[in-house]
C-alpha cells in the first residue's frame, strides 16, 4: 500500500514507519521539519497542498498532535484552544480533507491516548482532545464507509517511562512495537470506528 504517514520522525512514527516499511508498505513521511514531505497540519491550508503533492494514497496514518499539560487553575482559554488545534482539528482535517485522496476502501488511523479514560493531574487538555477524537472517529465511520477509519489510543511509552513514569503512577506502560502493531491492524485489517487501547 501506499501510506501517509504523519508525524513520521518522532519517536511513535519511528516506530510505525519501521514496521510498515518492513511489511513492504511504500510510506511517504510527513513532518514539520523532516521526513520525505515537511508539513505543519495544525494550518488546513499546508494540509491541502499536503494532498495536492502527494496524490492518491491508500491509507493515512498519523502519529502526531501536541497538548499542553498544566494544572487547570493555571491553563487558559487559548491553552485549550491550542490542544484543540495541535491533536483535534488538525487530525480531523487530515480525514475531512484527505476523502477525496483516499482509495475507495482506504483507510484512516488517528491517534489519540490513555488520558481518554484514565486522567492525571494536568492532563485536561489531553483528555479533552483524546475525547473528542475516539468520539470523531467512532462517528465518521459511519458515514465515510467503505473507507475505514480507527484510533490508536496507547497508555505512555515504555520507552518514554524514563521521562513520565511520576505523571503515570501505577498505570503501567505499552511497549511502541505493541503500539506499532495496532497500527498495522488498523491499516491492514478490516475494522473500522475501533479504538485500539494498549
Amino acid at each position: 500500500m501506499k501510506i501517509l504517514l504523519i508525524g513520521a520522525t518522532g519517536k511513535l512514527g519511528t516506530a510505525v514507519n519501521k514496521e510498515l516499511a518492513v511489511r513492504g508498505h511504500d510510506v511517504i513521511t510527513v513532518g514539520r521539519t523532516a521526513g520525505d514531505v515537511r508539513c505543519d497540519i495544525t494550518d488546513p491550508s499546508r494540509t491541502a497542498e499536503l494532498y495536492r503533492q502527494v496524490g492518491r494514497v491508500d491509507a493515512v496514518v498519523s502519529a502526531a498532535g501536541d497538548v499542553p499539560y498544566r494544572p487547570i487553575a493555571a491553563m487558559t482559554a487559548d491553552d485549550y484552544q491550542a490542544a484543540f488545534t495541535g491533536k483535534v482539528s488538525a487530525q480531523i482535517e487530515l480525514v475531512r480533507q484527505g476523502l477525496p485522496h483516499v482509495a475507495e476502501r482506504g483507510s484512516f488511523t488517528l491517534i489519540t491516548g490513555v488520558l481518554a479514560r484514565e486522567p492525571i493531574p494536568t492532563g485536561t487538555a489531553a483528555s479533552m482532545a483524546n475525547g473528542a477524537l475516539e468520539a470523531f472517529v467512532r462517528a465518521a465511520a459511519i458515514e465515510i464507509a467503505p473507507q475505514r477509519i480507527n484510533a490508536v489510543s496507547p497508555n505512555v511509552f515504555t520507552e518514554s517511562l524514563a521521562d513520565y513514569a511520576a505523571y503515570f503512577p501505577g498505570m503501567g506502560s505499552v511497549d511502541l512495537a505493541q503500539v506499532a502493531q495496532a497500527y498495522v491492524r488498523s491499516v491492514e485489517g478490516g475494522q473500522t470506528g475501533q479504538i485500539y487501547a494498549l
